[in-house]
């Protein structure tokens, strides 16, 4: 038996699906775009550690390590429901198809059904990567500053 969904079938559909389904694909470009950004920032940072000189602010020198983490974080924790909201819109749009074609076979239900799963899955397939990379990111950051600032106490003394 041959499966005939694909999530290609998110942009097909009604108008409600394909906003969702280009939001939650926009949002995790955008995530990946910022993931990238971080794995080379901290990458540089390994091969050719910034110095940091004692006088200077520690939180502009953290900056560029902090930048756009706030965005994974909205994504890792809004995109499931906006993947949800598709599911509950796709969901209702299957019962409305039973009422139009006065039937309740699986084969006026299951389309509709699908397409609205499908939306939970882009949904998940954007805060997945991003709610991973919020935390590894934010790890890594606060272990630096965290470094910094008692290599700071430590010239103090």
């Amino acid at each position: 038996m041959e499966s005939s969904f694909s999530l290609l079938s998110l942009f097909t559909g009604d108008w409600m699906t394909l906003l969702v389904s280009i939001v939650l694909v926009v949002f995790s470009v955008m995530s990946w775009t910022v993931i990238v950004e971080k794995i080379r920032l901290w990458h540089a940072q390994k091969k050719n550690p910034v110095k940091f000189k004692p006088g200077e602010n520690l939180d502009a020198f953290m900056m560029p390590f902090d930048k756009n983490l706030w965005f994974l974080s909205m994504v890792a924790y809004i995109s499931p429901f906006i993947g949800l909201f598709g599911t509950v819109w796709g969901v209702m749009d299957s019962f409305a198809s039973i009422g139009v074609n006065q039937s309740v076979s699986i084969g006026v239900i299951a389309p509709g059904l699908a397409v609205a799963l499908g939306t939970t899955a882009l949904g998940l397939i954007a805060a997945i990567p991003a709610a991973i990379a919020h935390q590894v990111f934010v790890r890594k950051a606060d272990d630096l500053y965290d470094r910094l600032e008692m290599a700071c106490k430590e010239l103090k003394k």
